[in-house]
């Protein structure tokens, strides 16, 4: 019955729950001890609509400023320099251009302006940066140049103090209406009975109320410090950027207008900017406006906005605007008090907390009623009824003070922060074994996954990629730093040079010397590779790079499965190269390098070598990478698509990735734990094959397949294939939103799944549990994701679930254990008020159980680490009840038990003991407290 009511009234998704649902359970917790502590780690609504109100306001303002810079554009002839007075201070620290003149021509997208300054290399100038070499290290001028511009940090709410917490905890209605009895009870007392007799039990119930605020704002203020270094962690995000004339990473909190940053697919720009050069930049401004369509940048368009996202191309840009002087600064400040959303054991415990608090309220009420009546009964038995002294006004004050501590002890307010701690501590441990916990709710999500959807690449493999074996001009060799001085003896001059040329050129890499002056290839572990294989070669990547110029690139995405670019050659004419997966390249060819290096018609004895090849390349666990050129005409315009046919195979080359250790043993536990591990790859199918054999991921009865047959399937058919599907090789992004969706709404299975790219996004988001790639993923996809695995091992994926069940078991214990406590404590105070007219459990006795209860409990429950033997169970999934049967069989049998010997003790205690005299029921009374303290000993 309750768990009816719970998943009718107090059930949110893990994540992107609607804002009705989130207000729902809200207005049906009415009935709230502490407002203030009870709803602290809860999405602050009203905040969140503020921020949607300024995307919105973003939005109108930016598609104005479009428009008028367009049509400024039309009709720009002469621009006059610009006649902004630069404040002296500016002139002083050696710049030309002030902070407030830079934002109004990037915010506002004004050419007008910006042409007034002399352009992008005009702004540079004023900037006194240099568009090749960036800044200089010098700490002087990096200290005027943030004094001047200031820093690239956005306003956080200040952290709380630790008596904050401890006047948020005395917010507490109960507590505060207690605090008024001890007051009443002290004057009382005094009055009747004198100091210090008359003020024992004022001071008690003062002492206990302080003890109860003290304890409990230690544990919610060492829980907000876990959360602030959890938060730090977080915001953890680098940059290319180049400093001195090298590249290096950097923290985009150390960013300065005038920096020189490098940005790819999947980056987020990480301050207002200006384009300087690139290719094909597609941005994406939802985060910052809510519009979804692309907007392309360009020399002609130059216009970059902090929070923005690369969906495709790279490019250079010219910081002009940092921290708090963006809009996404202003946004960011704003989206911060927002929050985020509350997990579905919070909720739900919240459910459990109302409807036990009615209960108990509705027994403290009757409770305080049977104990007056008994006491009003007594005055009439004895002629005393309109005789009323100082000891009646104690004992009317003690039956409401125990009123009032059955609603503290009833009302397990305690149940929702408990989810929060145990939260807090799992993902402090988390970080530790090297998972970085982005949203709350992944804790306990991952708890009930039945299915992981993995990444091949850096997951189940090193990601430490090289060259092993080639077929260059149809020649097959073995690759080792002895044996590429064989492969250049072999090939023509012009056949290395179409190699050398197409490597180094057709990269999303780059070879570069760091700061300490040596050389380093950056880029994904798959061009690392190629472009380590080409500096084996002998060549030269600045020298091939600077020879040709390059007219357009179309950069590889997860669609295509390809890369392609132009290059104008020094003699004149044009090229194009492509790369990428092996069977669609070699598709796209009709001509071959052969041994010669001779340029020869793709007959089908040459296709079916090279066929063979790619199998025997894939079949020994190797990526395969096909390399292709094409002479274009003259014509070709920077304005259209690159070719996808008519190419000439120069060749293909076989790269290694070995398995990680231990995933092997990984999977086999999570199969053990009921756990379906699925690898979905763009690789070619029988290297995908050869790896989840390796892995233990493809069983006999399990199927592998292709994208673009997976494709095809009807829906019938997709039903009964599903289950089935270890392996999907060749498959796109939406390939892997697909069966995502199918798993989570036809199947109800609880999937986590794994991703590195922009393109990955929309499977992370649609996924219970998205997992994004520390090392190899770009931002987009970190921020789509729910947990960021930091080392990309899919060890680290099993301990995740493994700490979400501890979460989820280790508060099925705290519950256990305090709907115990609260239904013997009810029933206790209730049946004995009712049947002897007393309350055994005193309101400073009460108030020490609800002290053990909510804190102390807490902290022993819900805090247990993780052991082997979660994983040996069953998961929960998506139907299963968060109070069990068995749960219930143990609440009610331990309240059973507790209660009979209370009540024995009760009922049969002073003869058994042989008390007696005046002190015998205060006697009686402590030794019922004690036992039913020692009775919580053996909950579990």
């Amino acid at each position: 019955m309750m768990e009816s009511y719970l998943k009718e009234n107090f059930d949110v998704k893990p994540k992107n729950s609607s804002e009705e649902a989130l207000e729902r359970w809200r207005k049906l917790c009415g009935m709230v001890k502490n407002p203030k502590r009870r709803f602290r780690f809860t999405a602050n609504l009203s905040k969140r609509q503020e921020a949607d109100a300024m995307r919105l306001g973003n939005k109108e303002k930016l598609k104005v400023a479009v428009l008028v810079s367009k049509a400024a554009f039309q009709f720009i002839q002469e621009v006059k320099p610009s006649d902004e007075k630069v404040p002296e201070e500016v002139k002083a620290a050696g710049f030309e251009i002030s902070g407030d003149e830079l934002g109004t021509i990037v915010e506002g997208h004004d050419v007008k302006k910006l042409k007034s300054h002399g352009g992008v290399d005009g702004i540079a100038e004023k900037l006194s940066t240099s568009t090749s070499k960036g800044l200089s290290s010098d700490p002087d001028s990096l200290s005027k140049r943030q004094d001047i511009y200031g820093i690239n940090k956005f306003a956080e709410s200040e952290a709380k103090s630790f008596w904050v917490f401890v006047w948020e905890a005395l917010q507490d209605m109960t507590l505060m209406i207690l605090g008024v009895c001890a007051f009443v009870s002290l004057i009382v007392g005094i009055a009747t009975e004198g100091w210090p007799k008359g003020a024992h039990d004022g001071l008690g119930i003062v002492a206990s109320i302080l003890l109860v605020v003290f304890v409990t704002a230690t544990s919610d203020y060492r829980q907000s410090l876990q959360f602030k270094d959890l938060d730090k962690e977080k915001k953890k995000i680098s940059v290319q950027v180049t400093r001195d004339g090298c590249r290096q990473k950097m923290s985009i909190y150390e960013l300065l207008a005038g920096d020189i940053v490098h940005l790819s697919i999947g980056d987020q720009v990480p301050a207002d900017g200006l384009f300087l050069s690139g290719f094909s930049v597609l941005i994406d401004e939802s985060s910052l406006t809510g519009e979804s369509e692309p907007v392309m940048v360009n020399s002609e368009y130059p216009f970059l906005l902090s929070g923005t996202k690369v969906q495709d191309g790279s490019c250079k840009m010219l910081v002009t605007t940092v921290g708090m002087r963006t809009q996404w600064g202003k946004l960011m400040a704003t989206l911060s008090e927002g929050g985020d959303d509350e997990t579905p054991l919070q909720v739900k415990l919240n459910g459990v907390a109302t409807v036990i608090g009615k209960i108990g309220l509705f027994f403290a009420v009757v409770t305080f009623a049977v104990l007056v009546q008994g006491l009003v009964s007594r005055k009439l038995q004895e002629g005393r009824i309109w005789s009323w002294n100082g000891d009646d006004a104690l004992e009317m004050l003690e039956f409401f003070a125990v009123a009032v501590t059955i609603v503290v002890v009833a009302v397990p307010e305690g149940l929702p922060l408990a989810v929060t701690l145990s939260l807090a501590f799992a993902m402090k441990k988390m970080m530790n074994d090297k998972a970085l916990v982005r949203h709350l709710a992944a804790c306990e999500t991952m708890g009930s996954a039945t299915t992981i959807c993995s990444d091949k690449t850096g997951t189940l493999t090193t990601n430490h990629m090289t060259v092993v074996k080639t077929c260059i001009c149809m020649n097959t060799n073995e690759v080792s730093n002895n044996k590429a001085s064989d492969l250049c003896s072999e090939l023509s001059d012009s056949s290395m040079k179409l190699l050398l040329q197409s490597i180094f050129n057709n990269t999303g890499g780059e070879v570069v010397v760091n700061k300490h002056g040596k050389r380093e290839i950056l880029g994904t572990p798959t061009e690392t590779a190629i472009l380590e294989f080409g500096l084996s070669l002998g060549g030269d990547f600045q020298a091939e790079k600077q020879e040709c110029n390059v007219v357009k690139v179309e950069p590889f995405n997860s669609t295509k499965k390809k890369m392609s670019l132009v290059v104008e050659l020094p003699g004149g004419g044009l090229r194009a190269h492509c790369k990428g997966a092996s069977e669609i390249i070699l598709a796209s060819c009709d001509k071959v390098l052969n041994s010669a290096g001779e340029v020869v018609l793709l007959n089908e004895e040459s296709s079916n070598h090279l066929k063979a090849t790619i199998d025997q390349f894939a079949n020994e666990a190797l990526r395969t990478l096909c390399l292709a050129y094409k002479e274009l005409d003259n014509g070709f315009s920077s304005e259209d698509p690159i070719p996808d046919s008519g190419y000439t195979c120069i060749g293909i080359v076989g790269i290694k990735d070995p398995v990680r250790p231990g995933v092997k043993e990984s999977v086999a536990v999570c199969r053990s734990a009921g756990i379906t591990v699925r690898m979905v790859t763009g690789d070619n199918i029988n290297t995908a094959k050869a790896i989840a054999r390796e892995c233990g991921i493809l069983t006999d009865d399990g199927i592998a397949i292709e994208g673009p047959e997976f494709r095809e399937k009807s829906e019938e058919e997709l039903l009964k294939l599903i289950p089935k599907i270890q392996v999907m090789a060749r498959s796109s992004p939406l390939d892997k939103h697909t069966l995502v969706k199918h798993l989570r709404n036809t199947f109800g299975e609880v999937v986590a799944v794994t991703g590195d790219g922009t393109n990955d996004a929309p499977a992370l988001h649609e996924a219970d549990i998205g997992l994004a790639m520390g090392i190899a993923g770009t931002e987009v996809a970190k921020e789509s994701a729910d947990v960021i695995i930091l080392d990309d091992n899919f060890s680290t994926i099993v301990t995740v679930a493994k700490w979400g069940r501890s979460v989820y078991i280790n508060i099925q214990k705290f519950v256990q254990f305090q709907l115990t406590v609260n239904v013997v404590a009810l029933i206790v105070n209730f049946t004995s008020a009712c049947v002897t007219g007393s309350a055994p459990l005193t309101a400073v006795q009460l108030l020490w159980v609800n002290m053990i209860m909510d804190t102390l409990g807490a902290l022993a429950l819900a805090t247990e680490p993780p052991n082997d033997d979660l994983m040996k169970r069953l998961p929960v999934g998506r139907k299963g009840n968060f109070i069990s049967n068995v749960m219930w069989r143990n609440i009610l049998g331990q309240s059973l038990y507790q209660f009979m010997v209370i009540w024995f003790l009760q009922s049969r205690g002073k003869s058994i003991f042989s008390l007696d005299g005046p002190n015998s029921d205060l006697v009686l009374n402590t030794l019922i407290f004690n036992t039913f303290v020692f009775c919580q000993v053996n909950i579990d």
